[in-house]
């Protein structure tokens, strides 16, 4: 799995590409998108709300469950991409390009630094995945020592 360069993510694994002047495009990555399954339905702010980061802005309904959006920044919503609304499918199909969720202005650009590199975010997931890992193999011994 590739992570373009040209872009910034959370740990929420949400991206965002800075645009010209404060601006900013975000949407979900491809990690998220394999592992939440199928997008079926996205709820998402209208243009002229505001999201803060840290904080709950939408969600996504996949095969798997609803999942919470939570905003990597601060912005006022400039453009909801309404053909994402229309066809979730698009959100999993390219989530780097024609799959974007919102565009925004930021409130704070000095937060972008606290994000990651499309580097630094690999190396998150792989870290993740060892503590997701480790604590399957921690549950299996728990649940063998019950059995004795």
């Amino acid at each position: 799995m590739a992570f373009p360069e040209d872009r910034l993510y959370s740990e929420e694994h949400l991206w965002v590409k800075k645009e010209r002047g404060a601006k900013a495009l975000l949407g979900l990555s491809e990690f998220a998108c394999r592992r939440y399954g199928e997008v079926v339905d996205l709820e998402l702010p209208e243009e002229g709300e505001e999201i803060e980061k840290g904080e709950v802005f939408g969600s996504v309904e996949t095969s798997r469950g609803v999942e919470e959006l939570v905003a990597p920044v601060s912005g006022e919503v400039t453009a909801v991409n309404e053909e994402v609304l229309g066809d979730p499918a698009l959100v999993e199909e390219d989530p780097y390009g024609d799959g974007w969720l919102l565009r925004v202005k930021l409130l704070d650009p000095d937060e972008l630094e606290e994000l990651m590199s499309a580097d630094e975010y690999e190396d998150y997931l792989e870290e993740e995945a060892e503590e997701e890992l480790f604590e399957e193999e921690e549950g299996l011994e728990f649940e063998e020592e019950e059995e004795e």
